[in-house]
This record gives structure tokens, C-alpha cells and sequence, in this order.
């Protein structure tokens, strides 16, 4: 049985993880037999979005483990106890959060940093020949981590975005809402759901891609 670890980001596409996309990951690790282990880290969200007017609700703070923890039913952990030797592969659902939380993409653009904890979780995992997998916008964070190493990445066809990343030092690959672009060198795999997706179907289409990729690399 594989081992998979699923890092959230909160709880909601505008500041959190994308709960669809999250839930897709969950369902075809499960349906693979996976045994998962979802973790986030223990921080402040950036800010927090009023999911029904879409702006940011003044005043409100929310913790991303808190807010991950709905999604993973209350079966999670915080992102500095994974233990990365006790996984097989790892997986990043997108949504603001990803830009947001795990990393400053959303925020500082170009400039972008990602979060030490999460670094450290992918850094190693990648050492160890583990294989990761980004969806949506968490390519930003392969991008970032992995550019010096020329990663092969996909956030669909947004040329601004992919412009973007790419000068981090990665080779964007146009992709389709179905699709995924696997790095076999690096083990990385990357599909761009609701980057592109205008239904759950299409989103899901391309993250069971993904989730297959990385198990059989795994």
C-alpha cells in the first residue's frame, strides 16, 4: 500500500485549498488503495475571504491547520511532524491558499517565496526520490523550489502566469483541463484543474491523471 502525504492549504478556493480539488486527491488516492496523511501548516491564513461576496472580511483571522482539518474530516496533522521517510510520494491541491498561504505568489508575484515548512517537506521529499504532484496553482511551488533543476510544469495556458513562474527557472508546458505534464528526471506532476476547469468533471479528469502518475512513480 502506498503512502501519500496531501498538504492543505485552508479551507476555501479564495483563501485556502480548493475544496473540490481537494476532495478529487482524497477520492483517487482512495480508490488507488493509498493510505493518505493530510497536513498544513500551524500559521496564520493570509487574510480571509468572504466565499459568497468574494472580499476580504475585515477583522478575521483564521489558522490554515484549523481550516484544513474540515476537509480532512479532523484526521490531520501539522505540516512539521510529517515525517517524510514515512511517505511515499506527496501531494499539493491548489486554490489561493497554495499562492497564498504555502507560498507568496498571489502576493508578491515574481518576487514570491514559499513557506520554510513546506520547503523543507518537498526539498527532502525530492532528495529522497519521491515523487510530487501540484494542482491548479501549487505549481508555483515547483516552480519556485525545483526551477534551478529546469521543471517541467503546467498551470494550463495562462501566458501571464506561466511567464511568470517560468522566470523562476522552469519550462512551462501548455496543458489541457484533462491533462497532466509528468517530469519523468524530476518526478514532478503537475495538471491544471480549476485553472482551467469550468466543471468538477474536467477538473477531475486530469487530477485522477495525476494521482495515477504518482503512485506508478512511486
Amino acid at each position: 500500500m502506498k503512502k501519500v502525504a496531501v498538504i492543505l492549504s485552508g479551507c476555501g478556493v479564495f483563501d485556502g485549498a480548493e475544496i473540490h480539488e481537494s476532495v478529487l486527491v482524497l477520492l483517487a488516492l482512495d480508490r488507488a488503495n493509498a493510505q493518505v496523511t493530510c497536513a498544513a501548516p500551524d500559521v496564520a491564513q493570509h487574510h480571509v475571504v468572504n466565499h459568497l461576496t468574494r472580499e476580504p472580511a475585515a477583522g478575521e483571522t483564521r489558522n490554515v491547520l484549523v481550516e484544513s482539518a474540515r476537509i480532512a474530516r479532523g484526521n490531520i496533522i501539522p505540516l512539521r511532524q510529517l515525517r517524510v521517510d514515512q511517505v511515499d510520494a506527496v501531494i499539493l491541491p491548489g486554490g489561493f491558499g497554495a499562492a497564498k498561504n504555502l507560498c507568496s505568489f498571489a502576493l508578491a508575484g515574481e518576487q514570491y517565496g514559499v513557506n520554510p515548512e513546506v520547503a523543507a517537506v518537498l526539498e527532502a521529499a525530492h532528495k529522497a526520490g519521491k515523487p510530487l504532484g501540484f494542482v491548479c496553482i501549487a505549481p508555483a511551488i515547483a516552480a519556485k523550489l525545483f526551477g534551478s533543476a529546469r521543471v517541467e510544469f503546467t498551470i494550463g495556458n495562462d501566458a501571464g502566469t506561466a511567464t511568470a513562474l517560468a522566470r523562476a527557472g522552469g519550462q512551462h508546458v501548455n496543458c489541457t483541463v484533462h491533462n497532466v505534464v509528468v517530469d519523468r528526471r524530476l518526478k514532478i506532476v503537475t495538471t491544471p484543474a480549476y485553472m482551467l476547469a469550468s466543471r468538477i468533471a474536467e477538473a477531475e479528469a486530469g487530477i485522477n491523471k495525476l494521482v495515477q502518475a504518482v503512485l506508478e512513480m512511486a
